[in-house]
């Protein structure tokens, strides 16, 4: 089953011949199924296509390719709460990725692993840490999920790192103080630093971790393999840790893995003596994590809005560090590939292969992450040009019933110049020029209204503002083509091949009746060429509401045999599954 299952992964990709009815491969049932199959091949055979490269595309420019695609779908119902007992050591579904999938026991999880995704890490805390005692867990890696779409230079694409963190670290464990990782290639790493350190370990693997308050003036950290001690990994001095508790911590790449804090009968292997399960701690004697919104009243969504090198990211990553206990999520490209390093470089660094295409793909998990952070009570700040008057209505939409704010950041002229000349010295040129220009043409400043609770304006205030985003309007109209009107935001429709019609919703292929889904750009040009997509499905027994989980998984089941086939998820959606 395992291996039928990843030679049709490996065919949705590689395919060029059209298949034959099989037990994997069915007939289409109606004629509808058929043409949804064909039209997701025709897509996935043209985003495969090859383009001449433009090193002038960064992702500032897919961005604002993004910013112009269609109209907004309806919101998305809220994600809810499974009933579990608190007072349990478990994965904290508040304290992890967007894109990493908690199972419903908490116990074990695994990343979203299709497209782009296969390139990001994906990390995980424990919802209780501890700062005394001598205290372990252990951690095993049930499966590597297969990732056959990625290019056979992609270094280590199977990798997990485990170790301790404190709640207000962020999720790339071993990247900054106070941040310690073991991981799968044999490096220890904190604050960035990767050193020599123990043994490989990958598949079937059994990572236990210690921590040693008890040692003296240093409190110690060290691990094993499959029951074999591997030695003190790091010391830290009581002093800096200041008495604040860490917390159990993995960050995994395309790996499926498993916790025991202690909920197990036996161990996967004898504990050394002294150490004692983090869920045997006493109650009084553990720390709880963060604990999320209760309702999304009290969630924040803070909207960027400013032209490309303006700020943006620089207030974003700012104010996230100056209220911690917001635990901001930053959904933007750069931040997504900051998910995307090799060793804890930049992958521009680290890549052989054609940048503008990975560009394209991390743009692609972005789009995917936001329909996943409407479902979620968190706070989140939109890291992101948003300049489009409609582009601005159109992400707003899904976060009903949030704080709905934007943050505009307008510095002057001469400012902005000199701070996009500084931004192409360091990173070269992210934005051509035309589409700068097309921006300013379309830029509207953000109100408060139907769709956002308050602006807030950071540099220029709103008069001055006001008059500069004027100016670029018309400088943007007279370098080029009328500002975009490639669709109406009162009666729906796209230009050109796009099937969406009316505000009644047809996609080609069929109507669409609620959300349950994504949008998904295929065509990496052409962003006004969508479909849908249910991210849900790839997680068989991971739903994260009670009415969609499926039975208990099999005992022996593998990962990859609960996720549905590449096919299934594009080709076989039904009319229930598509979103307006």
């Amino acid at each position: 089953m395992k291996a039928e299952l990843k030679k049709e992964q490996e065919q949705l990709k590689e395919e060029k011949e059209p298949q034959q009815p099989s037990a994997h491969h069915p007939e289409p049932a109606n004629e509808w199924e058929a043409e949804q199959a064909t039209q997701a091949k025709t897509e996935d055979n043209r985003h495969n296509r090859k383009r001449p490269y433009d090193e002038g595309r960064g992702y500032g420019y897919y961005e604002h390719r993004e910013e112009k695609r269609g109209r907004s779908p309806q919101p998305p119902a809220e994600e809810e709460e499974e009933d579990f007992d608190d007072t349990l050591v478990a994965i904290d579904t508040y304290n992890c990725d967007l894109h990493f999938k908690v199972s419903r026991d908490r116990y074990s999880g695994y990343p979203l692993t299709i497209e782009g995704f296969a390139y990001l890490w994906s990390g995980a805390r424990a919802s209780y840490g501890v700062n005394k005692g001598r205290v372990c867990f252990e951690m095993k890696i049930n499966e590597e999920i297969s990732v056959k779409h990625l290019p056979s230079s992609e270094p280590d694409p199977h990798v997990v790192r485990i170790g301790w963190s404190l709640d207000t670290c962020n999720t790339q464990l071993g990247e900054e103080p106070f941040s310690y990782g073991y991981g799968g290639t044999g490096k220890k790493s904190s604050k960035c630093k990767f050193e020599d350190y123990g043994e490989k370990f990958g598949e079937n693997d059994v990572l236990g971790c210690y921590i040693d308050f008890d040692s003296g003036e240093e409190v110690e950290m060290a691990f094993s393999k499959n029951g074999k001690w591997l030695d003190v990994a790091f010391r830290v001095s009581r002093e800096e840790l200041a008495e604040r508790p860490l917390f159990p911590h993995v960050l995994v790449k395309n790996c499926a893995i498993e916790f025991n804090f202690g909920q197990k009968e036996e161990p996967f292997f004898p504990v050394p003596e002294g150490y004692t399960f983090i869920q045997k701690v006493p109650l009084e004697n553990r720390m709880r994590g963060t604990v999320g919104p209760a309702s999304k009243a009290d969630c924040e969504l803070l909207m960027m809005v400013g032209l490309p090198a303006s700020g943006k990211t620089t207030w974003a990553l700012k104010h996230a560090e100056e209220h911690p206990a917001k635990k901001y999520n930053i959904l933007g490209t750069n931040a997504i590939m900051e998910k995307m390093k090799v060793m804890g470089l930049r992958r521009q660094k680290n890549y052989s292969g054609r940048w503008d295409v990975l560009i394209q793909q991390a743009t692609q998990c972005l789009n995917r992450l936001i329909q996943i952070a409407a479902r979620k009570k968190r706070n989140y700040i939109l890291d992101q040009t948003n300049v489009y008057g409609s582009a601005q209505r159109r992400k707003m939409r899904p976060f009903e019933g949030f704080q709905r704010k934007a943050i505009v950041i307008c510095p002057t002229d001469e400012d902005l110049k000199e701070r996009t000349l500084k931004r192409t010295d360091e990173e070269g040129k992210d934005v051509p020029d035309h589409a700068v220009l097309e921006m300013k043409a379309n830029f509207v400043l953000p109100e408060a209204g139907e769709f956002l609770d308050d602006v807030t304006f950071i540099e220029l205030k709103r008069e001055e503002a006001d008059t500069l985003v004027k100016q670029y309007n018309e400088e943007g109209r007279k370098a080029g083509p009328p500002p975009d009107k490639r669709f109406d935001n009162r009666q729906g429709g796209f230009r050109g091949r796009g099937g969406y019609q009316s505000q009644g919703g047809n996609f080609r292929g069929g109507e669409v009746e609620g959300f349950c889904g994504i949008y998904l750009v295929l065509n990496s040009l052409k962003l006004s060429d969508i479909v849908c997509f249910n991210f849900y499905s790839q997680y068989p027994g991971y739903s994260q509401t009670p009415a969609a989980s499926a039975a208990p998984v099999a005992t022996g089941q593998t990962y990859n045999q609960q996720q549905q086939t590449y096919n299934q998820q594009y080709q076989q959606v039904s009319r229930a599954n598509l979103v307006s």
